[in-house]
C-alpha cells in the first residue's frame, strides 16, 4: 500500500506538467490552427536551415507532449475507475467490519485466529467471559481459567485443529462457574477458536442435554444393575405388552436374552395371574401376591409385585422358594421342639417380653393343674402366680409381694438363675429362670422330690449292699483306675491271707499280689489279673481264670470292668463243685462207653438174627406154597402164622438197624422223583390184609395234582407203613382210617387219621421216644420204634412231624416233606 501511495505522487507531478503543456499546445492549436497549418506548409520557403532544425525540434516536442498527454488522460481514467472500485470495496469492507463488530458484540464471546502474517494469534472479543482483568494472551493459558481435565482436553483439541484442521465443539465450565462453548474450525486457511458464554435458552438447553445424558447413563446403569439381579423384572406398555425384561427374566423363560423374550412375548406368569394383576392395578394401582411359577422346568414360589406407571406397568418377582422351605423347616422344627418338649418330664413355660405366656408343655400343665382354656388366653406371669397362690400351689413365704417381685426380676436379669421352691403339698421343685435373647423368660421346673427320695433310698441301699458284700462267702475286691484297692470284704482277706491292717490303706494291687503269691505262685495267672485291673486296652472286657492252688483247693477268679475305669474281682472257692464235675464227667464217659457197647451189641445181634431169620422165612414160604409137598389146612395155617411172625420180627430187626444207623449218622437217602399217589398205594398194599381182617373202612384222598416230590421212595413208604400200622393197631372193628395228601406251595403234606381211643395229653409228648409203647386197651403190640423211625426219616428229608390226638376221638399224624428236596440237601450240607 505504501508503494501504491508513493507511485501516484510521482506520476501526478509528471502528469500535471504534461497535461499543462498539452493544454497550452491545444489552446494554441485551436486559435491558430489554420495559420499554423499554413505557415507549416509554407515554412520551407521562408525558413533557413537553422530555423528548420529548431522548428523540427519544437514540433517533436509538441508531438511528444501531445502523445504524453493522451496517454496520461487514458491512464488517469483507469486510475479513477480503480480508485472508485477501491473506495467501494473499502466501503464494503467497512460495512462487513461493522457487521462483524455487531456480530461479535451481539453476545459475549472471544475469537482467536492463528495463521496470520505476523505468526501471532489474533484475539478479539469480551475477555471477561473467562476472567476479569485478564490480558488477551492469558486466554490461551487454558489452565488459568479452566479445571485441569477440561483445560487438557481443550489444549489437545486446539492442537489437532492447528495441525490437521480437525474441527471440534465442546462445552466447558470455567473456574468462575460460567459455562462456555468452545468451537474450533479452519476458516480461509486459518485456525479459528471461538469461545462464547452460554446463557438463556441455550444454557437451559445445555443443562437439559447434560441432564438427559446423566439420565441416560443412570438408566443404563440401572438396567445393568437390574440385569445383574437374580430377580426377574419386566416393563409393559399401556396394552400390557412386554417392552423390556432383564437377564433373570430371560433365563427364567429360557430365552436367549431380553430382546428375544420381548420379541417372542414369552410370559413368566400364567394368564390367571396376569389377569388378576391387571384387575388389582386397575382398582388400587398395584398388585402383590405369592404365586407358583415354572422357571426353567422347575416349579418355584415367587412374590410378585406389579405397579402402574405413566406409560404402563413395571413388575418384579422375588424367588421365595428358599424362604418357604426355611419357613416350612422352621415350622417343622418348632413343631418338633414343641413335641419334644411335650415329652420331657421337666415342666417348661416360655414367656415373651410382655410377660405373657407363649408356650407350655404338658408337664407344665400337669404340674400346676391349670385349665387349658386359661392357658390358651396367654395370661401374664403375674396372673399365673396369683392363681396358683389362690389354689395354695406355691411356696407360702411371709411376704408374698416381695417374693413375687423377686421372681419377676428374672425379666431384667442377664444370666440364668436357679432356685428351689418348697410347695405346701410336700413337693420340692428346682426352678431355673433363663432370660431369652429376644426378651422374656423361659421357666424350667424340675420335680426333685423323687430324686431326693431316691438319694435317700440309694444311700440306704448302698449301706445294705455294703453289708451284703461283707457277708458274702465269695471274696470281693474293687480296684480303681489307678490300681488301688477301693472296696473289699472279709472273705477276700481270709481267702488270700491278707491282714485287715494292710488292706485299710488302699494298697496297690502289686502289694496284694506279693502277699497272695504265697498261696498261688503262678505268675502267668497273676499277670492276667494285673492286666485286667491296670491294663490300657482300648476295649475293657471281662476275664475269668481258674487257679489250682498247691493245697488242692480250686479258686475261680472273675474280673469285670466297672464304670470310671474301676475293676471288680471276685474269687469263688469251687473245690467241691470241681470235684462233683469231675465225678460227673467220669460217669458220663462211662455212660458213653456203655452206649457204644450197646450199639455194637445191637448191630451184632441184629445181624446174627437176620441171617437165620431169612432162612426161616424162606423155608416157611416153601412150606406154605406146597413146593416141598402138600400140607394139611392146619399145617398150612401154622406155616402162615410162622411166616407172618417172622416178617414182623424181620421188620423189627430192620427198624433197630435203621435207628442204629441213624444214630451213627451213616444213613444216606437216595433222593429221586417219587410219585406221591403211587407211594401211598404201595404202603397201603402191605397192610390191606390187616385192614380187611379188622373190617376197617379205608379212605384215600390223594388228588392227581399232588404230583411228584424229590425224596427217598423206600423211606417214605416205610414212614407211611409205620403210620398205617399204628392207625390199624389202635383202631376197632368198623372204624375208619383216612389217608390224605396235599401240595401246599413247595411242600407235600401227608396225613393219617384214625378213630381209635386217642392218646392222653400226658403221653403225647413221649410218643416219638424210642421204646415208648402205649398199647394198653388196643390190639397193637410193638416195642415203640414206629413213630421214632417216622420222625427220624421225615427230619432226614428236611421235613417235620406233628401229632394231634383227643382221647376217645382218634389221632391225626401229619408229615410235611419239602417237595423239591432242597431242605434235605441243605440239611445234609
Amino acid at each position: 500500500m505504501d508503494g501504491l501511495n508513493r507511485g501516484p505522487g510521482l506520476a501526478s507531478r509528471w502528469l500535471s506538467g504534461t497535461v499543462l503543456g498539452a493544454g497550452l499546445a491545444a489552446g494554441w492549436a485551436g486559435e491558430a490552427s489554420a495559420s499554423w497549418f499554413d505557415s507549416i506548409t509554407q515554412l520551407p520557403a521562408r525558413v533557413d536551415p537553422h530555423g528548420a532544425v529548431g522548428l523540427a525540434v519544437f514540433l517533436g516536442l509538441v508531438s511528444f507532449s501531445t502523445v504524453t498527454a493522451l496517454i496520461h488522460i487514458n491512464q488517469r481514467r483507469k486510475w479513477s475507475e480503480r480508485e472508485a472500485r477501491l473506495i467501494a470495496e473499502n466501503h464494503e469492507l467497512r460495512i462487513r467490519n461493522d457487521r462483524c463488530d455487531i456480530l461479535l458484540g451481539a453476545e459475549p464471546q472471544i475469537v482467536v485466529a492463528w495463521g496470520g502474517r505476523s505468526g501471532e494469534p489474533d484475539i478479539e472479543g469480551d475477555l471477561s467471559i473467562v476472567s476479569d482483568g485478564m490480558a488477551p494472551r492469558r486466554v490461551l493459558g487454558f489452565g488459568s481459567w479452566l479445571p485441569p481435565a477440561e483445560a487438557q482436553a481443550l489444549e489437545l483439541a486446539v492442537e489437532k485443529l492447528k495441525d490437521r484442521g480437525e474441527p471440534f465443539r465442546m462445552s466447558l465450565r470455567t473456574a468462575g462457574g460460567r459455562v462456555v462453548e468452545a468451537e474450533g474450525r479452519p476458516v480461509l486457511g486459518r485456525a479459528v477458536l471461538r469461545l462464547r458464554e452460554i446463557s438463556g435458552d441455550r444454557l437451559e438447553l445445555l443443562h437439559l442435554k447434560e441432564r438427559m445424558a446423566a439420565t441416560a447413563d443412570e438408566n443404563a446403569a440401572y438396567r445393568t444393575m437390574l440385569d445383574a439381579m437374580a430377580m426377574p423384572m419386566w416393563l409393559r406398555d399401556a396394552e400390557g405388552r412386554l417392552t423390556w425384561v432383564n437377564a433373570a427374566y430371560a433365563r427364567a423363560v429360557e430365552a436367549q436374552d431380553g430382546a428375544d423374550a420381548v420379541s417372542h412375548a414369552l410370559e413368566l406368569l400364567d394368564r390367571p395371574v396376569r389377569d388378576e394383576a391387571q384387575r388389582q392395578r386397575t382398582r388400587v394401582g398395584s398388585y402383590k401376591g405369592r404365586v407358583p411359577v415354572v422357571v426353567a422346568g422347575e416349579r418355584r414360589i415367587f412374590d410378585v409385585f406389579d405397579v402402574n406407571t405413566t406409560s404402563g406397568s413395571i413388575g418384579i418377582a422375588c424367588d421365595m422358594s428358599e424362604v418357604e422351605d426355611v419357613r416350612s423347616e422352621l415350622k417343622r422344627l418348632r413343631d418338633s421342639h414343641a413335641a419334644t418338649l411335650d415329652q420331657l418330664p421337666t415342666a417348661v413355660a416360655i414367656f415373651d417380653g410382655s410377660k405373657r405366656l407363649r408356650f407350655c408343655n404338658s408337664a407344665y400343665r400337669e404340674l400346676w393343674q391349670l385349665d387349658v382354656a386359661f392357658l390358651d388366653q396367654h395370661p401374664t406371669d403375674g396372673e399365673i402366680l396369683d392363681r396358683l397362690r389362690s389354689q395354695r400351689r406355691l411356696p407360702e413365704p411371709a411376704d408374698y409381694r416381695a417374693w413375687k417381685t423377686s421372681v419377676l426380676e428374672a425379666y431384667l436379669a442377664l444370666e440364668p438363675k436357679t432356685s428351689s421352691w418348697y410347695l405346701p403339698t410336700g413337693r420340692s421343685l428346682r426352678v431355673v429362670t433363663n432370660p431369652n435373647p429376644g426378651g422374656g423368660v423361659t421357666y424350667l421346673f424340675d420335680d426333685v422330690t423323687e430324686r431326693f427320695n431316691k438319694e435317700s433310698r440309694f444311700n440306704a441301699e448302698l449301706k445294705v449292699r455294703g453289708e451284703t458284700i461283707a457277708a458274702l462267702k465269695e471274696g470281693v475286691a474293687v480296684f480303681g483306675s489307678d490300681g488301688r484297692l477301693q472296696l473289699h470284704n472279709k472273705s477276700f482277706a481270709r481267702m488270700w491271707g491278707v491282714s485287715d491292717a494292710s488292706l485299710n490303706g488302699n494298697p496297690h494291687i502289686e502289694q496284694i499280689i506279693a502277699v497272695a503269691r504265697q498261696q498261688h505262685p503262678d505268675d502267668a495267672t497273676w499277670n492276667r489279673i494285673r492286666g485286667a485291673v491296670g491294663g490300657l486296652d482300648y476295649e475293657r472286657r471281662a476275664m475269668a481264670v481258674r487257679m489250682q492252688r498247691p493245697d488242692g483247693s480250686v479258686v475261680d477268679c472273675t474280673a469285670a470292668p466297672l464304670p470310671e475305669g474301676a475293676t471288680l474281682l471276685t474269687f469263688v472257692d469251687v473245690t467241691a463243685s470241681v470235684n462233683v464235675q469231675q465225678a460227673l464227667a467220669e460217669k458220663n464217659e462211662a455212660l458213653e462207653r456203655a452206649g457204644e457197647i450197646r450199639e455194637t451189641f445191637v448191630h451184632s445181634v441184629s445181624f446174627e438174627l437176620r441171617s437165620p431169620l431169612t432162612n426161616v422165612i424162606g423155608f416157611t414160604e416153601l412150606l406154605a406154597d406146597g413146593t416141598v409137598g402138600p400140607l394139611t389146612e392146619k399145617q398150612k395155617d401154622y406155616a402162615l402164622h410162622i411166616l407172618r411172625s417172622s416178617q414182623v420180627l424181620m421188620a423189627l430187626i430192620d427198624d433197630i438197624l435203621d435207628l442204629a444207623t441213624i444214630d451213627k449218622g451213616e444213613i444216606e437217602l437216595k433222593l429221586g422223583p417219587v410219585n406221591v399217589e403211587e407211594t401211598v398205594n404201595a404202603a397201603l398194599a402191605g397192610i390191606k390184609d390187616r385192614i380187611a381182617e379188622m373190617r376197617l373202612d379205608l379212605v384215600v384222598d390223594v388228588p392227581g395234582d399232588v404230583g411228584i416230590m424229590v425224596a427217598d421212595g423206600k423211606r417214605v413208604r416205610q414212614v407211611l407203613f409205620n403210620l398205617l400200622s399204628n392207625a390199624v393197631g389202635f383202631s376197632r372193628d368198623g372204624q375208619t382210617i383216612t389217608v390224605t395228601a396235599r401240595r401246599h406251595d413247595d411242600e407235600i403234606v401227608i396225613c393219617v387219621r384214625d378213630q381209635g381211643r386217642g392218646i392222653p395229653a400226658d403221653v403225647i409228648a413221649k410218643v416219638f421216644d424210642r421204646f415208648e409203647s402205649f398199647t394198653k386197651g388196643s390190639s397193637h403190640r410193638g416195642v415203640g420204634l414206629g413213630l421214632s423211625i417216622v420222625r427220624s426219616f421225615v427230619e432226614l428229608h428236611g421235613g417235620r412231624v406233628s401229632i394231634e390226638s383227643t382221647p376217645g376221638k382218634g389221632t391225626l399224624v401229619t408229615c410235611t416233606f419239602p417237595a423239591d428236596g432242597l431242605k434235605t440237601r441243605d440239611a445234609a450240607e
